[in-house]
């Protein structure tokens, strides 16, 4: 076993610098990742072009600074190097990342971005071709990705008229926290895959904009450096998905809890991540053919893409006996996340949960899981009938995603009972395309559609917005003509299928 306080020299390192044995370096640090090639979320390649070499700057921008020791066996991480000694990596830059940097330079002004619509258009054009396929990817034939947003068409608004609403009022609270509009940033993977500061930009635009971020367990800020950058009393709430090691999860919760978060959102539709093929083309792309066969030939199976690595750590085992065990190790208010039937609803319920959040993952796991919106009308229906519940409630409060593209979305979802509703891909969009000043012009955009149709409705404030102001006859017809959405199906971008690998002419 390599001793973990000896300092190696450049040329040491250089000669491990194949498949056979890969050695890298990280902000001084050096790593034998060899028997981590094949299980790297974003395949071999990416690790193998810089074998033998310093990767400190590929590495950071999509990952927490504490991942590779995370991920990596103590003996796997050798020691210090020279960094004097070590040969600089030349930064080649492709005829891809100039085309993408004009494409930047070419961007409207922000003062011509009217709508979340539009920031997704143009960060579709901006951001790198594999962050784009990550974020915007869903499972399967993402059937369940596009309903999300189409539900909330099959919900018209029933106006209230002659309200004297010279004030309105927008802001609610949310477990307890006040919030300046019923909506929260939903936990999403990744976030420096869009921008450097990644997470940040969210908590610091949630502070600005009085919201609540909800912090992801694999974001790629670590949780210390989010809860950092809060804002003295800045509310917070913290994603979970549950590791198979019941220790490490008693010790992300409690310190999680220590740290002033405010609520425990339990991830429950992962036991297994989805194939999202958008994504998982783009691993099979950044594989060298001779390297995808050398894994191959080892039995590998490389069909999950980087769901199989991401995932690993996830316990599929995870099931209601364990709510008991979550509530002795912490008092935070416990959510489900990703609840997608009345009947689990009623049960989160009836063993005294905080709430859950009606979610399909934003497309992400079943393909043909229904819409957030539709289970939301079978719940409240379903538990006042069984319980005797209304809607919204401060004791059982059920949460929403996915699709939501405008303030009008968020209005629906209320109306129909839910306390508020989360937001994720929009807001990625935002600060990959515009950076800090994106993310912050995204919640101004929703401030002002919030005021415009809090009057236009006839509603002065969250509790006005009730079940009479909507028309939900057809939420459950899946097949109902109404008028396209051509903002929404402009930026979605299909999915292909197989192709052949380029030919190249010999003559």
């Amino acid at each position: 076993m390599a001793s973990s306080s000896r300092t190696y020299s450049g040329k040491e390192v250089a000669v491990h610098n194949s498949r056979e044995s890969c050695w890298i370096i990280v902000h001084g640090k050096v790593y034998d990742v060899t028997d981590f090639l094949d299980d790297h979320p974003g395949g071999s390649k990416i690790i193998l072009k810089y074998a033998g070499k310093d990767a400190t700057a590929e590495y950071d921008p999509i990952h927490p600074p504490d991942a590779i020791t995370t991920n990596l066996k103590p003996e796997k991480q050798l020691g210090s190097v020279d960094l004097t000694t070590v040969e600089k990596v030349e930064v080649k830059i492709t005829d891809e990342e100039r085309a993408r940097q004009e494409r930047i330079a070419a961007r409207p002004p922000l003062s011509e971005i009217l709508n979340l619509h539009d920031f997704e258009a143009i960060a579709k054009y901006t951001m790198p071709e594999k962050a784009w396929a990550y974020y915007s990817s869903a499972a399967d034939d993402e059937i369940t990705n596009r309903e999300n947003h189409a539900a909330f068409h099959r919900i018209w608004f029933r106006p209230r008229i002659l309200k004297d609403v010279t004030k309105v009022d927008w802001s609610t609270t949310i477990l307890g926290q006040k919030s300046s509009m019923p909506l929260y940033i939903s936990a999403t993977a990744l976030g420096k895959l869009g921008h450097p500061d990644g997470e940040l930009n969210l908590t610091r635009a949630a502070a600005k904009h009085g919201i609540i971020q909800m912090i992801p367990t694999l974001a790629s800020c670590s949780f210390d450096e989010i809860m950092d950058a809060a804002a003295p009393g800045q509310v917070q709430f913290f994603q979970l998905y549950v590791n198979k090691d019941r220790a490490i999860t008693k010790r992300i919760v409690q310190h999680a809890e220590q740290r002033g978060i405010r609520g425990l959102f339990i991830t429950v539709d992962a036991p297994q991540l989805g194939r999202r093929e958008k994504d998982m083309r783009q691993k099979f792309e950044a594989e060298d053919p001779s390297e995808v066969s050398k894994a191959d030939q080892g039995g590998i199976d490389r069909s999950q893409g980087a769901a199989r690595a991401i995932s690993s750590f996830i316990d599929p085992g995870l099931n209601w006996s364990d709510m008991a065990w979550f509530k002795s190790i912490t008092k935070l208010p416990l959510i489900l996340k990703g609840v997608q039937c009345w009947e689990d609803a009623l049960e989160a319920y009836d063993i005294g949960l905080s709430g859950v959040v009606l979610s399909n993952h934003g497309g992400r796991q079943l393909d043909f899981a229904r819409s957030g919106l539709e289970v939301l009308v079978e719940v409240t229906t379903k538990l006042k009938e069984k319980r005797g519940l209304s809607f919204p409630n401060e004791k059982f409060q059920l949460f929403i995603d996915g699709g939501v593209r405008r303030a009008t979305d968020v209005i629906k979802a209320v109306a129909l009972g839910a306390t508020a509703v989360g937001i994720g891909r929009p807001f990625l969009y935002a600060y990959s395309a515009y950076g800090p000043e994106g993310i912050d012009h995204s919640l101004q955009i929703l401030h002002d559609e919030f005021e415009m149709n809090m009057r236009l409705l006839g509603a002065r404030s969250m509790k006005e917005v009730v079940p009479e102001m909507v028309d939900s006859s057809n939420i459950h017809l899946h097949i109902v003509s109404v008028p396209s959405d051509n903002l929404y199906e402009s930026n979605y971008e299909r999915l292909q299928g197989a192709r052949l690998r380029e030919i190249k002419n010999k003559l």
